[in-house]
């Protein structure tokens, strides 16, 4: 359900916006199954999600002076198909079943065909549709209608974006295989995987489409970076307490992949011995029960992970809150990112 935040037809309009240009986008041959692998992709886009980055690009744009207008609506929806895109991506590299409460595109597909080879087609399969998605970002963001000389300074962030966190995520896979992150680095991923793709560049694509000069992009980076921060901080607590009916995704995914969390990393600073070879033995563990995933969780409260995560998030979000009271933006829009802001950080799905 999107988040609704100070427009309460913010989201619903961006989702009609979604379905009216993936019905442009029907399967341009007559197989039945190609048809029914494009209906696997539409019903994923539209059947859930915050709309987070679509709407943080919308109040760039009137942070910035843009009127409300179909062209923002169009523009902002499709940071919704990169993102789409980038999720099922996510989902093959994770090995994840569940995404949003359904199953994940490459395991809907691959129930689609059982039998032998099923696995390998549904993962292939989803690799396809994700780099649909991601392309049909690309028609949808250069047909919004917005001027052309706005759009080519918007496309450019779109780009940085996409750069930044494809190399986001490879830095995470290569974590998987380096022993023992440290905060700093687990910093580093989140940065670049999830700080300036989930508010920064959204946040600057939106203001450079209405025109923004370089001091509010600049004071949209002061305030996106430190809150992407706690939003993916909040996910890593998320992903590992929450509760799957709430997030729609195992809380045992991070700890059976072996995620380096900050959170895997503040624990393993303040570990016993004992504590930490724990860790370091069920921790990536693929087939850990939820009884040692248990133990996991206490070890992490009682290293006093949890609590230092926690302290990360709320100083990330006062700096976030202080560099928006500074900007230079339409007090709309401040008032909408300062309520934005406290909901990302403090959400529970």
């Amino acid at each position: 359900m999107p988040l609704g935040f100070t427009e309460p037809c913010l989201g619903s309009r961006i989702d009609h916006h979604l379905s009216a240009f993936l019905e442009t986008w029907r399967a341009p041959l007559s197989d039945p199954d190609v048809a029914v692998a494009y209906d696997v992709l539409r019903e994923f886009v539209l059947g859930g999600g915050k709309r987070i980055r679509p709407q943080l690009c919308y109040w760039g744009w009137r942070g910035a002076g843009g009127d409300d207008c179909d062209e923002i609506i169009t523009a902002a929806a499709a940071l919704e198909l990169c993102h789409a895109g980038l999720l099922i991506h996510d989902d093959i590299m994770d090995g994840s079943e569940l995404r949003r409460g359904r199953a994940t595109v490459h395991k809907s597909l691959e129930r689609l065909h059982a039998g032998p080879g099923a696995e390998v087609f549904g993962q292939a399969g989803g690799i396809l549709l994700g780099t649909l998605s991601l392309a049909w970002s690309d028609a949808m963001l250069s047909s919004c209608g917005i001027q052309p000389h706005r759009l080519r300074a918007a496309h450019h962030l779109f780009d940085a974006m996409r750069t930044e966190v494809i190399s986001g995520q490879y830095l995470d896979m290569l974590a998987q295989l380096r022993a023992g992150a440290s905060v700093d680095e687990a910093l580093t991923v989140i940065r670049y995987k999830t700080a300036k793709y989930t508010v920064e560049r959204p946040l600057q694509i939106g203001g450079a489409l209405a025109g923004a000069d370089a001091e509010l992009l600049a004071s949209y980076s002061r305030f996106g970076v430190p809150l992407g921060e706690a939003f993916q901080l909040r996910d890593d607590v998320l992903g590992t307490f929450g509760s799957a009916a709430e997030t729609g995704k195992s809380a045992l995914d991070d700890l059976r992949e072996g995620k380096h969390t900050v959170l895997i990393a503040q624990a393993l600073r303040r570990a016993s011995a004992a504590q930490r070879e724990h860790l370091r033995r069920w921790h990536g563990d693929p087939g850990l029960s939820e009884e040692r995933a248990a133990e996991l969780r206490q070890i992490l409260r009682d290293t006093g992970a949890v609590a230092a995560v926690e302290d990360m998030i709320a100083s990330r979000v006062r700096e976030a809150v202080a560099a928006l009271a500074e900007a230079e933006i339409k007090p709309d829009a401040a008032a909408a990112l300062t309520v934005l802001a406290d909901r990302l950080a403090h959400r529970t799905s």
